[in-house]
């Protein structure tokens, strides 16, 4: 499976903001399309960053809650992990673990196209091992259910 088969079933919308956008205002993005990370975008096409929930708790303890009047571009990440539409699941998982993230934005052509999260990959491997099953049972019971 291909990270292509991911958007085409969740979409390929992704929630960004630009680097000059408050702390604040990242919380409010988050919570109104119930995520856990916005790609910093100064053009809504280039990645120029990633931020997470996990930076804005991370910030808070280190720096306290001044850190909610900052700018995105002072807690986010710029080493951003990518992948492209065709890269396997497979191969992105262990980026994931890797690299200790749970977003990878999705570029094409140098632009953002998407955005997979381990949630995403979680649920599209659950599903192919559901299907696995299904096939072995059916196998060996014949076809025959109950």
């Amino acid at each position: 499976m291909r990270v292509t088969d991911v958007l085409r079933h969740k979409g390929d919308a992704v929630a960004t903001m630009p680097r000059s956008g408050s702390v604040r205002e990242l919380l409010a993005l988050l919570d109104a399309h119930g995520i856990g990370a916005v790609v910093v975008s100064d053009d809504g096409a280039r990645v120029d960053g990633i931020v997470s929930e996990r930076d804005v708790v991370r910030r808070l303890h280190t720096d306290g809650d001044g850190v909610l009047d900052a700018t995105v571009a002072h807690i986010m990440s710029t080493d951003v992990q990518t992948c492209a539409p065709g890269t396997l699941l497979d191969d992105l998982m262990p980026v994931m673990t890797e690299h200790r993230v749970r977003h990878i934005p999705v570029v094409a052509d140098g632009r953002l196209a998407g955005i997979v999260s381990i949630g995403d990959v979680v649920k599209r491997r659950m599903a192919e091992v559901q299907a696995e099953r299904d096939q072995l049972t059916d196998y060996i019971t014949g076809g025959r259910s109950g």
